[in-house]
């Protein structure tokens, strides 16, 4: 610890390296937007499929492309992407050290589009492969469509090989964090590394060139009609990145609230909610087309008009369908064909009579 301790001593005003907790609590910000923002679609789209579910269907192409606007904006303007530059830090390029750039210089280009691309693209490519993942365990289970003996192998190797590829891609971020604790490296995270660029905290002459850039920006004006359409077109750009940012930075607050609220602290309480009587049917259902969805007998599939096999009830609406129909149904719709609610595959809860 001394070492640390003289190391960072040693180190330059303009390149003091943030501590550990600082450098993991910017990782976890943008780590808890996405679950917020995710939740409040969901919601919207229960409320109104027919006008918000195509946000829900299209939610991580939508939130890529709105990550990949507010992490331009900060990288171009600040040098830090949002959650860094939310904790005062800044990404400068690895290499000669003698001379810190301020932050509204800019990162290289090298060094910015590298940053870009694993800032947004990276988490994209994960989460798409965590929900391919899920979706294969599932088929797998209930032997909904199974691969055919060409792919059967490749099949049952990937499924049996993703949870050591994956335990291995978080070992390599945890033994880079003890690396940066024990001052052995300088970054504390392996994308930093790849991108060719480590965190530094803001200086007061970074601070003074931000306001600076600011004010100059506010109060320049163009005179050509070109300049003026690409004035017009940054500033709408930087708009709309700017929203995002101060939204963003007004519900850090609020995501306390929301990992408290679906913390398992609060199970008991949602336990209690499930021992309520069982509400009607949705009464607009009787003045809509999709009720002619629902058979006159209640044995009766939804969708095939077939008497069930393998009944399954969705959480969401509480009707009952066979459980291939229904499977097939929410993973090519992602809602329930009766309600219309926004529905997933883990809202499938198969029935057992005493007789099975």
């Amino acid at each position: 610890m001394a070492e640390v301790g003289a190391h960072l001593t040693a180190a330059p005003a303009g390149g003091e390296r943030p501590s550990v907790f600082e450098a993991v609590a910017q990782d976890s910000l943008m780590a808890a937007v996405k679950p917020a923002l995710q939740h409040l679609v969901k919601v919207l789209a229960e409320a109104n499929p027919g006008r918000y579910g195509f946000l829900w269907h299209w939610f991580d192409e939508i939130y890529v492309l709105l990550d990949l606007l507010l992490q331009q904006h900060y990288l171009a303007r600040c040098s830090a992407s949002f959650s860094e530059n939310f904790y005062s830090l800044k990404r400068i390029p690895v290499g000669d050290a003698r001379q810190q750039p301020l932050a509204t210089a800019g990162l290289p280009k090298r060094q910015h589009w590298k940053s870009l691309l694993l800032l947004v693209l990276v988490p994209y490519l994960k989460g798409k492969l965590e929900k391919l993942v899920s979706s294969l365990r599932e088929e797998d289970e209930y032997s909904i469509h199974p691969p055919s003996s060409s792919w059967k192998r490749f099949y049952r190797a990937f499924l049996a090989a993703y949870p050591y590829v994956n335990m291995t891609w978080e070992g390599w971020f945890l033994i880079q964090q003890l690396c940066y604790i024990l001052g052995k490296a300088e970054h504390h995270s392996p994308m930093l590394k790849l991108a060719g660029v480590r965190l530094v905290r803001l200086t007061a002459e970074d601070m003074q060139a931000l306001e600076k850039k600011r004010a100059e920006t506010t109060s320049s004006q163009t005179q050509s009609i070109t300049s003026r359409v690409q004035s017009a077109l940054r500033k709408a750009l930087g708009g709309v990145a700017f929203s995002l940012s101060t939204g963003l930075s007004v519900s850090v607050f609020f995501l306390q609230f929301l990992d408290w609220w679906y913390s398992s602290e609060n199970q008991e309480t949602i336990k209690s909610l499930t021992a309520l009587p069982t509400p009607p049917p949705p009464v607009h259902l009787e003045q809509e087309p999709s009720s002619a969805l629902l058979p006159s007998l209640k044995t009766v599939c939804p969708l095939c008009r077939r008497v069930r096999v393998n009944a399954t009830a969705l959480a969401t609406s509480g009707f009952v369908f066979c459980y291939r129909c229904i499977y097939s149904y929410v993973k090519a719709q992602q809602r329930c064909p009766v309600t219309g609610y926004a529905t997933e595959l883990q809202h499938l809860v198969k029935l057992y009579s005493p007789e099975s």
